[in-house]
């Protein structure tokens, strides 16, 4: 019997959890620091600590028999290096690959060297040059913060105001804590976001289904970005010809590149991809599950999650078929009021027990057996059907047993 540890406390967390608590072999799940969802989860118990190092002594004292990581800035920050010292299995990448998406300058001049194909870019760290170069470009343009800052680091600039705007917060006054000051401006891309989450072994990877992310607070994609307003699986924008040229230009040399770099990679990577009249476009790499995407992508795999796991870390994913259900899948986000600026937490979640076996916990924690907000995003609801359609209808319906002071959804997911 099986022991298995997840790192981190979202709604993609809770996901994985549902799905490794399906395997019979899974005797116990841990979730550090996991959420109000993952404490009601069949097999799940969390564990009150987000440190690394406690982490790491938790796993050594409990003999834990495999660990997922969730979040990025645990895998920039080395947790698969050191759990590979101690001779625990982990999924993801080492420290020196998950710069793939601990830095987005890093990741562009590996695409640049192996020939993966994504949009033309400058990269800056001098404020004054870049504010000299934004007043030639031709507009829109894309400013990316090079390191990690919670998917809020992109931003599109219609005009060279809203440019030197961008610079001004990224580079001096350092919203992102670091991560901004040194930065990449890059051509703008006009097409179709998809994501395509993947498992790799360092010799093969395996592509999962495709997703559409939402990413903007409102409907019809506008205002602030945000971690992700919700996701459909599979993306209907990419079809067969999107597929042959994402193996071809950014799969193939992607590979190419892990295995030429000697990155020790067994883990999950994302393909965040824009679909161009040009063809696909690599738009960055992340080193382990997309948030929301997962919650869509997850209920749709039919193959057992923990077996393909143990097939990535054995390094025998080159024989090995992912099965998938022919449905489709739709994942709402409610999120508090206000969110992504400031919100207010701790109010009591209404009608989650209704629709359990539909929804996946972010932002909540269990508090004397209540269900209270505690972040941004709150929690996902989803649902299957034959056709996007179906999907979007049972999840909208879904959605409506929910309530909780403040509660916001965008309308559109899936359109």
């Amino acid at each position: 019997m099986m022991k298995v540890l997840i790192v981190g406390n979202g709604g993609r967390e809770h996901a994985i959890a549902w799905k490794v608590a399906k395997n019979p072999k899974v005797e116990k799940i841990y979730c550090a620091p996991g959420n109000g969802g993952t404490a009601l989860c069949n097999k799940c118990e969390n564990v009150n600590t987000d440190n690394v190092e406690k982490i790491l002594c938790f796993a050594v004292d409990k003999n834990i028999d495999m660990t997922i990581v969730g979040p990025e800035a645990y895998l920039v920050d080395g947790i698969v290096d050191m759990f590979k010292e101690k001779g625990l299995k982990i999924l993801g990448p080492d420290r020196e690959a998950a710069m793939l998406e601990g830095s987005k300058i890093y990741a562009k001049n590996f695409m640049k060297k192996y020939g993966v194909k994504t949009a033309g870019f400058e990269v800056f760290q001098d404020v004054n040059s870049a504010l000299n170069y934004v007043k030639s470009c031709e507009y829109p343009i894309v400013i990316k913060a090079d390191g990690l800052a919670a998917g809020k680091g992109v931003v599109i600039c219609e005009n060279v105001e809203m440019a030197e705007e961008t610079l001004e917060k990224f580079m001096v006054k350092d919203i992102f804590k670091g991560s901004g000051k040194k930065i990449i401006i890059e051509e703008y891309l006009e097409g179709v976001e998809a994501s395509v989450l993947s498992i790799t072994d360092g010799e093969t990877i395996i592509p999962f289904i495709s997703a559409k992310d939402h990413k903007q607070i409102f409907d019809g994609g506008k205002g602030p970005n945000t971690g992700g307003m919700g996701a459909v699986a599979p993306n209907p924008y990419f079809n067969e010809k999107a597929y042959s040229d994402f193996q071809r230009d950014i799969l193939t040399p992607t590979l190419n590149g892990i295995k030429n770099e000697g990155f020790d990679y067994k883990g999950i990577i994302f393909f965040g991809l824009m679909i161009t009249k040009k063809g696909v476009y690599l738009l960055e790499y992340n080193v382990r599950m997309g948030d929301p995407e997962t919650q869509a992508v997850l209920p749709l795999m039919e193959s057992d999650f923990v077996e393909l796991v143990e097939k990535a870390l054995n390094k025998e994913l080159k024989n090995y078929k992912v099965k998938w259900s022919d449905e489709f899948c739709c994942s709402l986000v409610a999120a508090s009021k206000g969110y992504p600026m400031k919100y207010e937490t701790g109010y009591e979640i209404k009608g989650a027990e209704s629709i359990k076996d539909n929804l996946f916990a972010a932002g909540a924690k269990l508090i004397d057996g209540k269900l209270l907000t505690s972040g941004g995003r709150v929690l996902n609801v989803w649902a299957k059907g034959k056709t996007l359609d179906e999907a979007r209808e049972k999840a909208y319906k879904n959605i409506k047993n929910i309530d909780f002071n403040g509660m916001y959804y965008r309308k559109d997911i899936g359109r």
